[in-house]
């Protein structure tokens, strides 16, 4: 921290200068720009305006810390001023007299990042601040902050995912004067009273928590919660694991420590990046300022939470900022990077899709010859209407491979990899290289970021790295991958697989549709799922015949999942428990709307049976589909498309026939089970007996 504040950025005295928090931040941001730390200052004051509305930055113990990430800073700097008067930046005890202006870089390295945040957990030591207050001088004050004054051995506060809430360590003193000497070699072993299983008796199991810390920034409140949050663990004898996410990055919480974890605290102002690990356990969700305030009131309201074993639902994983774990193989990461471009993508292959469907359904097949609704349109016409929903439709779905292609890079590089990805993805429709070309560009897009991002870059051009260098230089670079090097090979790979399915008939397209369907029903919702889907959706940026019918099989196939565990609940409930019953019923919605997630809970419970058994169904009917020749423009909406599907009753007989199969197959292998699990209801009335009725609801 030696290069990040000096005694010219030390004012002990800013009340005689500033009275409010703006002031205050102007006069300590005008020494930056006096040393050349900061560019603009009215840029720089306008970031940290903008990092103040989304949430003061007073703390309680009289503490203002304004700070932000800049494309108007140079270098990673530090300013502190002192106020005996006091100055409001918002903390509920009132004024602060101790002011840090924190100025990073937009692309500071994690180096620098580190270093912000140490000084975030410094100002939660008591010491720490009481040494400032007492500073005689600015150079003294510079001393204490830089960690080579009076305060210079305090350790460095630790990093992010770590055990921190340590058990004490064991101190071993020598004998008193009046303890028992060591026996002499000849002599017996004395006698001991107490027994055996006394003092061997384990040491009891401390209390686990999980926790997670975040801040719009992600420089000082996320590590001031976790210093806060570590310190609380301490005195209550707690076990306590931080993941720290913030600007530096983050190392993941082991799963492990997650597993064994007895409660979570996530402590945010942003979203949590892959909370679905924590579900199942008991969880207390705050906005961060809680964790700095309030820790042992967590740590408490954790534990009670954990003692009336209160949980949190489980939910399926929502996409992650960023895909890939450094410990991830490489197919692993990739297929990651890939799920990350589809389900971006899908919303806006649902959307418009649906509004081309309903353009079609109210206007005609002819309605994409209407001419453009700014230019005219006429309030009392459907026609204009429907050329409205088909127009709106078109732009929305005109950005399903750019989308695809920016979210992949965004995958692979995070937030530098949008640019260029969306540059690249937009060529591919420039050149036709449609849904395939999106996947190239995507993966060339954040792989080129990823490589500028391991070259040293000089201090000086940091600032403008992410909103700059980073984005002109990939984006060149992908733009001349795409146009002159691989984009025309592989449009033409799109133009001939178009062809091919275009021409697919007979028993080419029925095996088609055998494959489309497995893939659909696998893994319900998962990635194979979400490559079959893909797959299908692609094609209807340039619909033809053979794209439409594969479009059709793969919404058809995907139906019959939820349908047939529906149907089965149906017609042999008893197979099924109380509760999958009670799902069955939502699965006849979740299916008829084309969600084939909603067989997941049984597919959870018992997966070696109904797996295969939605395997089946899903085969029959994606093959019945494409030999019946049926065609579907829209890619979504389930049965509340029928009517926009070209031969809609021979695509309900395969719907319907392929329910039917899964059906059967899953009550024939649940009746071949040699009992079925009892459930609680008829553990309960197998309790009761003519000579001893237990009233309802009377605990058994």
């Amino acid at each position: 921290m030696t290069d990040m504040i000096t005694a010219d950025l030390v004012d002990l005295e800013l009340d005689l200068s500033a009275e409010t928090k703006e002031a205050a931040a102007r006069f300590l941001a005008e020494r930056m720009v006096a040393l050349g730390r900061v560019t603009d200052l009215d840029g720089f004051l306008a970031d940290v305006a903008a990092r103040e509305a989304q949430m003061p930055t007073g703390l309680d113990g009289g503490i203002g810390i304004p700070h932000c990430r800049s494309a108007h800073v140079s270098e990673p700097t530090l300013a502190f001023g002192r106020s005996a008067r006091g100055i409001d930046f918002g903390a509920p005890d009132g004024p602060a007299d101790l002011i840090f202006l924190i100025a990073a870089p937009a692309g500071a390295d994690d180096a620098h990042l580190t270093i912000l945040s140490s000084l975030a957990r410094q100002l939660m030591d008591a010491e720490f601040t009481q040494a400032l207050r007492d500073a005689g001088d600015a150079e003294s004050a510079a001393s204490l902050i830089r960690g080579d004054g009076p305060a210079g051995g305090r350790e460095t506060p630790r990093g992010a995912a770590r055990t921190t809430a340590d058990p004490q360590p064991k101190t071993s003193e020598p004998p008193g004067e009046d303890d028992t000497p060591a026996p002499e070699d000849d002599a017996p072993p004395a006698e001991v009273d107490a027994p055996l299983a006394e003092v061997d008796a384990p040491p009891a199991e401390p209390f686990r928590i999980v926790a997670v810390t975040s801040c719009p920034t992600g420089i000082a409140h996320t590590y001031m919660a976790a210093e806060s949050l570590e310190s609380a663990a301490r005195e209550a004898g707690v076990e306590l694991t931080v993941e720290t996410q913030g600007s530096a990055g983050f190392t993941r919480l082991d799963p492990a420590v997650i597993a064994v974890a007895d409660g979570v605290i996530l402590a945010h102002d942003v979203p949590v990046r892959d909370k679905s690990r924590f579900a199942g356990k008991p969880t207390v969700d705050v906005a961060v300022k809680a964790g700095i305030n309030r820790p042992a009131e967590l740590i408490a309201e954790v534990r009670e939470k954990a003692a009336r074993g209160e949980t949190t639902a489980d939910a399926p994983s929502a996409p992650v900022d960023k895909a890939g774990d450094g410990e991830d193989g490489y197919g692993t990461k990739l297929r990651k990077w890939l799920m990350s471009g589809v389900s971006y993508m899908v919303p806006f292959v649902a959307a418009g899709g649906l509004l081309i469907a309903l353009g079609f359904a109210i206007g005609g097949w002819k309605i994409d010859k209407a001419p453009s609704v700014a230019e005219h349109f006429i309030w009392t016409d459907h026609t204009s209407w429907a050329a409205l929903l088909f127009q709106i439709g078109g732009l929305a779905f005109a950005f399903l491979v750019p989308v695809l292609a920016g979210y992949i890079a965004y995958g692979m590089a995070d937030r530098p990899g949008l640019v260029p990805g969306f540059v690249g993805g937009s060529v591919a429709v420039t050149i036709n290289a449609g849904f395939l070309g999106g996947l190239a560009a995507g993966l060339i897009a954040g792989a080129v970021v990823m490589g500028i991002q391991r070259v040293r870059i000089p201090a000086v051009l940091r600032g403008i790295m992410p909103v700059v260098v980073i984005p002109l230089i990939s984006s060149a670079v992908v733009g001349f991958l795409m146009f002159l090097v691989v984009g025309k090979p592989i449009a033409s790979l799109q133009s001939a697989l178009t062809d091919w399915l275009e021409g697919l008939t007979g028993a080419n397209a029925v095996i088609l549709g055998v494959i489309i369907g497995l893939m659909m029903c696998f893994d319900l919702g998962g990635p194979l799922n979400k490559v079959a889907y893909a797959f299908a959706v692609g094609g209807l940026t340039h619909p033809t015949d053979g794209s439409l019918k594969v479009m059709a099989a793969a919404m058809a196939a995907g139906m019959v999942p939820p349908l047939a565990m529906a149907l089965a609940t149906t017609v042999r409930g008893k197979l099924f428990t109380k509760t999958e019953r009670e799902n069955g019923k939502a699965a006849w919605f979740l299916g008829a709307s084309f969600i084939t997630e909603g067989a997941i809970p049984f597919a959870a419970a018992d997966p070696l049976r109904v797996i295969p058994a939605s395997m089946a169904g899903g085969a029959v009917t994606g093959a019945l589909s494409m030999a019946f020749g049926c065609t579907l423009r829209a890619p979504h909406g389930g049965a509340f498309v029928v009517p926009l599907i070209g031969r809609p009753l021979l695509y309900v007989v395969a719907i319907a026939a392929g329910v039917c199969v899964s059906t059967a197959v899953v009550v024939l292998f649940k009746g071949a089970r040699k009992a079925t699990p009892p459930t609680a209801d008829d553990a309960t009335a197998a309790a009761r007996t003519d000579t001893d009725r237990v009233p309802a609801g009377a605990a058994l």
